[in-house]
């Protein structure tokens, strides 16, 4: 027993591991008045948010493609045991 919650067998390996909250968004690129673009961030069972403002619709869709590959990076598995590297 840790903290009141019993750890069984069938559950430890869910310890430590977390799907990212935007794992699964959907994103669509949205003209706003004047002109700019902005982005509709959609996650499920959560209200849309709008990420402003964008002066190209290329800009918006740039920042989408750094968002997924950041939520990708982050969302790897990692080992809570493993000792880090030293940084260089």
């Amino acid at each position: 027993m840790l903290s009141g919650i019993e750890i069984g067998a069938a559950n430890t390996h869910m310890i430590g591991m977390r799907t990212h909250p935007y794992a699964e968004a959907t994103y669509r690129v949205i003209q706003l008045p004047g002109g700019a673009f902005g982005i509709e961030v959609k996650i499920p069972e959560s209200h849309p948010a709008t990420v402003s403002s964008f002066e190209t619709e290329a800009a918006a869709e740039a920042w989408i493609a750094r968002n997924k590959k950041r939520v990708e990076e982050q969302s790897v598995p990692r080992n809570p045991f493993r000792k880090s590297e030293p940084k260089a």
